[in-house]
């Protein structure tokens, strides 16, 4: 194998974390992570060794996930309650497992902007100027994208804001009492 082709090799279980987050369906991933190293492994001689494979696999199959969401849109691509019901099964007794479940609702439940952002910033460990570039938007807007998505992301989790700035208990407001007019006139 060329050294091409090891590098690749290498980037395969961060590509195929991403793409289970991203698709939220482990056959769905496993396609998405096939299309993108067939793509990669057709355009190789786009890649310019020395620039960083990880964001330039990352945005192929960034590309490839939107492109099949606009196709699934566009076709009216639908899956049976049948075909998912082993899925949304939940264990009893399993409390990690119920968080990560709820974890994946709540990640579920973003727009699709913001869970990208936060994937790859929280679970690939990506600097912001790599999804920047990985997303093809400014750092700024991933940055904004990242705030967004954690306070709904916190929302949805029913936590509550780590707030440092309010007491526990409300302050009373001191009231001045008000002076009668003769009061006034006396001082």
């Amino acid at each position: 194998m060329n050294d091409f082709g090891s590098l690749l090799e290498q980037e395969i279980p961060r590509l195929r974390r991403y793409a289970r987050a991203l698709a939220r369906d482990a056959a769905r991933a496993d396609d998405l992570v096939q299309n993108c190293l067939a793509r990669a492994l057709a355009k190789s001689h786009l890649w310019q060794p020395g620039t960083d494979l990880r964001a330039w696999l990352f945005t192929i199959l960034h590309n490839q996930h939107v492109n099949d969401v606009r196709r699934a849109v566009r076709e009216g691509i639908s899956v049976p309650v049948d075909d998912v019901a082993p899925v949304l099964a939940a264990p009893s007794n399993q409390t990690d497992h119920l968080r990560l479940r709820d974890l994946d609702r709540a990640l579920g439940c973003l727009p699709e902007e913001q869970r990208q952002v936060l994937l790859l910033v929280g679970l690939e460990g990506m600097r912001y100027e790599e999804v920047a570039a990985v997303l093809t938007v400014p750092v700024g807007t991933v940055r904004s994208r990242l705030s967004r998505g954690r306070d709904m992301l916190r929302q949805l989790m029913d936590m509550k804001p780590a707030r440092t700035d309010t007491p526990e208990a409300p302050v009373e407001r001191r009231t001045r009492a008000r002076r009668t007019p003769e009061e006034r006139t006396a001082a």
